[in-house]
């Protein structure tokens, strides 16, 4: 993923709504978001080039989602961050323990951010960045720092907040991330790409033929849970959508 909103709330029947965008070269193998092989209680999407994932969620409440991290600098690492997620679960290890694990381990993978939570925590590691337990609310993560100001977190994390005043729709989710608008350029971060890449990243939702948008991913979990799938062509027009439910 390149984008993660997501509101905590480990106090309330529904204690995680995330909405995430995958921004990838259209041309990388992947496939849509399936019941894992071999591991049949977790849900992902599957990276065909490197075996890993971006989001993963499995029926217990637990989950875990990754982003790069903008550094032209930054070495790529000898390891997947695809494979980030699903450690998570064939480990057993708690959120926490496994964020500490992974952020001991950091240098291994190229640029990341990493996420993972269930019903009680959520936890964030970083190649660049300190261990951090997110407290509950509504935060936001792309490739930067957890809740830097940038311009397509910052309005796409307004536009959670307001979306959880009305009864949860998967669609108004979904839609949410599709927002094409560039952030205005006083206010785009310096991560040593240049202003013209800087502008082009900018929009929550990336289109262009070679890269941009190829899926949204909405969650929605507690003691009945929904995971959304869309899934985006090199014009940003939807291809198809995939939708699951289940109770823990």
């Amino acid at each position: 993923m390149c984008l993660i909103t997501l509101s905590f709330t480990p106090d309330q029947e529904r204690h995680l709504l995330l909405a995430a965008n995958r921004d990838e070269f259209h041309a990388r193998p992947a496939r849509p978001m399936a019941w894992w092989p071999g591991s049949p209680s977790v849900l992902a999407g599957r990276d065909e080039q490197a075996g890993g994932t971006w989001l993963a969620v499995a029926r217990d409440g637990r989950w875990a989602a990754v982003t790069n991290v903008r550094d032209p600098r930054a070495p790529r690492g000898q390891r997947s961050r695809g494979e980030l997620p699903l450690a998570f679960f064939e480990g057993g290890l708690s959120p926490a323990d496994h964020a500490r694990q992974v952020q001991a381990q950091r240098a291994e993978y190229g640029p990341f951010n990493l996420l993972v939570g269930d019903a009680g925590s959520v936890w964030f590691a970083s190649s660049h960045g300190e261990l951090t337990e997110v407290a509950p609310g509504v935060h936001a993560v792309s490739n930067g720092a957890l809740d830097a100001a940038w311009p397509k977190s910052t309005r796409i994390a307004e536009g959670l907040a307001a979306l959880q005043s009305h009864p949860f729709s998967a669609g108004q989710a979904l839609d949410l991330m599709y927002d094409t608008a560039p952030g205005a350029d006083e206010a785009l971060p310096d991560t040593g790409v240049g202003l013209e890449m800087e502008r082009f990243l900018s929009s929550p939702f990336i289109l262009s033929e070679r890269y941009g948008t190829r899926c949204t991913t909405v969650l929605a979990l507690g003691s009945s849970s929904q995971a959304s799938e869309r899934r985006f062509d090199t014009d940003g027009q939807p291809v198809g959508q995939l939708d699951y439910g289940w109770k823990a």
